[in-house]
Formats: structure tokens, sequence, C-alpha cells
């Protein structure tokens, strides 16, 4: 269809190519480079660093110089459409810099594998051209049903990419479309790398990790945890084990876990019986730390789900345990273990505590179930939730007064610990 509505013409192609990311790159996309362990000077890609060649052939090319304009209109009306803002604007920069046509077959002896051009077997597909269609193909294009274009899942609400392929994904891609009057994907969201050592990770230095030594060692709940919290949307984020037993340490067993075994397993209150106090009829008269948390307690659902719609859920899931943080605070400045055994004014007092940190637990929990699911079971069946009041319309303050006896075995010791001690600190 692209060659039918004329995109598609073949002529000699000159240009600078990267073998390793089968891509040519325009004049202005390359700079010089040198490899510090041997002195050589050569040309490299400035987005990806990779070797790049000045090679002259015969190829068929796509007219992307022709969507300059309606590339960036689309952009104008969709400022929103590549995440993070500082992406979508080198997007723009690139794209009103001007484009060349673009090559998208390479000579079958440069290029054995792949997909033949049509009517042509001297030339082969070239591979971002057949890599980006195959999106269309998961979806049934073109043998959709008429009326159900949209069944399969194109156009696509959320496309995730990683950065050095920002180019192909966010300008060509969407030229493609556009010339066959196809949707585009309603948004992209482009995250950075991991790095190790603060080096880009590559199975050929070796400089890699094995992931699943680390799943065996810490589970996959906290490396779900570490990757979210740690993980880069705009910058680079560097892998090392201390980093991930420093955040299991905090937020994990002394934040979350430390919530659950205060509030859960201490002496002298029942927290079904303040569950069921702190729901029904009139609170009590609260102090300011009462107020103030619960006040947080409130807004937390709503700044965790912009956060979400933001594309960051980095930042949802340190809101949620800042959350965590402060409701430990609370607890440790509010000492509910002083008011064991009073009168009962301060019994009121006691049970309003609880009841408000068994919430804050409650309301994390359910809000930490995309991030960590079996932990947050676990965490959830502790506090006696019903496996029905988990969604997200029920973290709301409040909302639910049938939680407070637990639903498993609490344990002793280390025995039923939500997030019990590592084995090695190495």
């Amino acid at each position: 269809m692209l060659k039918e509505r004329g995109y598609i013409y073949s002529s000699k192609h000159e240009g600078w190519y990267s073998i390793s990311d089968e891509t040519f790159y325009p004049a202005s996309a390359v700079q010089l480079a040198l490899d510090p362990s041997t002195g050589r000077k050569y040309m490299a890609s400035a987005e990806t660093g990779k070797e790049v060649e000045w090679t002259s052939e015969n190829n068929y090319h796509f007219r992307l110089s022709a969507f300059k304009d309606r590339l960036l209109d689309f952009y104008k009306t969709n400022p929103n459409f590549v995440i993070p803002a500082t992406r979508m604007n080198d997007v723009v920069q690139a794209v009103t810099a001007g484009l060349e046509d673009l090559s998208v077959s390479r000579p079958v002896e440069r290029l054995s594998w792949g997909i033949p051009v049509p009517d042509d077997d001297k030339q082969t597909v070239y591979v971002w051209l057949d890599a980006l269609i195959n999106y269309l193909t998961k979806t049934d294009y073109p043998f959709q049903t008429p009326g159900q274009e949209d069944a399969a899942g194109w156009p696509a609400d959320c496309h995730v990419i990683g950065k050095d392929i920002v180019r192909f994904h966010c300008i060509y891609w969407p030229a493609f479309l556009m010339a066959l009057d196809l949707p585009l994907p309603r948004q992209v969201l482009t995250h950075a790398h991991w790095t190790l050592g603060r080096e880009k990770m590559s199975k050929s230095t070796g400089n890699v990790v094995n992931p699943f030594f680390a799943l065996d060692r810490f589970g996959v709940d906290t490396m779900r945890y570490y990757l979210a919290h740690d993980g880069g949307i705009r910058d680079d984020a560097d892998y090392e084990n201390s980093y991930i037993i420093k955040e299991y340490k905090k937020g994990l067993q002394g934040g979350l876990g430390n919530l659950v075994s205060r509030v859960m397993r201490g002496k002298g209150w029942d927290v079904r019986k303040a569950v069921e106090l702190g729901t029904s009829g009139d609170p009590p008269a609260e102090e300011y730390p009462a107020r103030a948390h619960g006040k947080l307690l409130m807004e937390l659902p709503r700044v965790v789900s912009a956060r979400m719609e933001e594309l960051d859920s980095g930042a949802a899931l340190k809101a949620i345990m800042d959350a965590v943080y402060k409701t430990n605070v609370y607890m440790q400045k509010s000492s509910p273990w002083s008011l064991v055994g009073t009168e009962e004014q301060r019994t009121a007092h006691l049970n309003s505590v609880i009841y408000l940190c068994a919430e804050s637990l409650r309301i994390c929990g359910i809000l930490l179930q995309p991030y960590m699911p079996e932990k947050m079971r676990q965490l959830l069946d502790m506090l006696g939730v019903p496996n029905d009041d988990r969604m997200f319309e029920n973290a709301l303050l409040g909302s639910d007064s049938r939680y407070g006896a637990p639903m498993v075995d609490l344990g002793r010791g280390h025995a039923g610990v939500l997030f019990p001690p590592l084995r090695s600190d190495f």
C-alpha cells in the first residue's frame, strides 16, 4: 500500500550506517568518537554511541520528508504524545530541523535474512519497516472486522520503549501510519536504561546482571519494588545489590513490615475492635496529628492516580511509601502502648490511633498491589481485608468496616513476618 500511494521509490542511497543499530543516520546525527583503549578515532551515532560507516547502495526509500509538517502538527495537537517532556522536545527539534527520506531496504547480498521486497528478489525489507509493522500484524491488520478495528488492541493506549529507539517509534512509525491513514498510538512512554557500575549494560562486554540470581535471592516482589522505585524514566539508574538491600531494609523491612508487626502484633489492643469503633457513629475528637495524618490518607489515592496517569509509576510508589514512613512516625509519637490499661478516655484515644494506623496499612496495601501482588495479598490477609474489598475504589479512608481479624496466623518472631531479615548483607 505504501508503494501504491507513492511513498516508496528506488534510488541510490548514501549515508552513515550502523551495523549494530541496523539503521542509517543523517550527518547531523553522527559525531567523531575516540576509543580510549586504542586511541582509534571513528564516526559514531550521537544517540547510541555505536560506530557507523559510510555506505553507498541502491535501495528503496520511504518519503519521510513529505511528513514533516503533518508530524509537527500532530505533535502540536498532542503535546504529551511522548513521555517525558524532554524527549518530546527532542523529537520536535529533530523533525523541525528537517527529515531525509528513509532507506527501507538493503541489497540481498548485504542482508540475506528478512522479508524480500515484493516483486524484487534482489532487495530485502529493511529491519525497522518490517519490525514496526509487526505491531499491526499482532492486531490482525489488515484482516480486522469492520467496525471493530481497535478490538485487538490498536491503537495502543501506551506504547512503552527504551530511550535509544525514540527516533524509530516517535518519528518513523507515526509517519508510516499516517501514510496508510491508520491511527497512531495515543502515547509513547520512553524510559531510561539500567546501568551497571555506571556503565551501559552490554552482553558483548560481559557488563550484565543475571536476573535469575537476583530473583532467587531477593524474591520476585522485592525485585518488582526495587525496579519500580529506583528505575529511571528520565535518567539512567545504576543496578547494584547493595542498593536492593538498602531499599529492602529501609522501605520493606523497616518501613512497611515493621508497621504491620507493630499494629497487628501489638499487645494491649484489638485491631478488630478499633476498626468497629472507628467506623461506627461519630469518631472521637482528634488531635492535630491524627487530623493531619487522616488528611494525608484521604489525598493519597488521588496523588497516586495522578502519578499513574502521568505514567510515572516510580513517583506513585514513592508517594505510597512516604505515607508508610509517616504512619510509623505518627504511631511512634502517639505511643499507643503507653495508653494500654488506662481510663476510658485514653482507651478511646488508643483505639483511634490503632484504627488510623490500620487504615494506613489497608490503604497502602491496596495501592501497592500492582508492585508487590503476592506480598500485598499476604499483608491484606494479615489485616483481614475481604477479598472483594481490595480494589482501587476501596482505598478510601473509612470505607471498610469489615476487616481487622487476621485471615492467617500472624506467627511469632520471624515466623509470619511480612519481610524477614535477609540471609546476607552482601
